[in-house]
């Protein structure tokens, strides 16, 4: 059995809004990607995700998109987990991982953002992969919702 985890949180605007923060890639570059995001999250596309904080293209397949709903990505594992001293993420592990996303409107006008992770090998590395993965992921979720509700950037100046 893989690795995986799921993590969760309540953002106050309507699900309409919080989906297109994650799929239009000029949002995602103002609070995620800081490095930029090239290309709007579809079903069966490939775009290039770029953090400034970890430099560093990373491609991400985009399995499937249901609007309003569902985001479901794969990419490469990096099973060290680690960032090098230079910043730079290690070599991809030979597989990927799934990235699922799930948006539910809330009663109350909010929205509940679901994101899991799976498929890691249940190896030292992969453990400690997903780990950082986790933490990369709550922090999004995180600055996702201090960029919509708020207009503030979380991550700028966050990691140097």
């Amino acid at each position: 059995m893989g690795l995986s985890f799921k993590i969760a949180g309540r953002i106050a605007k309507p699900v309409s809004e919080v989906f297109e923060a994650v799929a239009n890639p000029d949002r995602l570059s103002a609070y995620f990607t800081t490095g930029g995001a090239e290309g709007r999250l579809e079903t069966g596309v490939t775009v290039y995700w770029d953090f400034a904080d970890f430099p560093g293209r990373f491609p991400v397949k985009v399995t499937r998109v249901v609007k309003d709903k569902e985001i479901v990505l794969q990419w490469a594992a990096h099973e060290s987990g680690e960032v090098s001293s230079s910043g730079v993420m290690p070599e991809a592990a030979n597989y990927d991982t799934m990235v699922t996303m799930a948006f539910e409107p809330l009663d109350d006008g909010r929205t509940l953002v679901t994101i899991s992770e799976e498929g890691w090998r249940d190896t030292p590395g992969g453990l400690k992969a997903s780990y950082g993965n986790c933490e990369g992921w709550t922090q999004m979720l995180c600055a996702l919702k201090g960029w919509v509700e708020h207009g503030v950037n979380l991550r700028e100046g966050f990691y140097k």
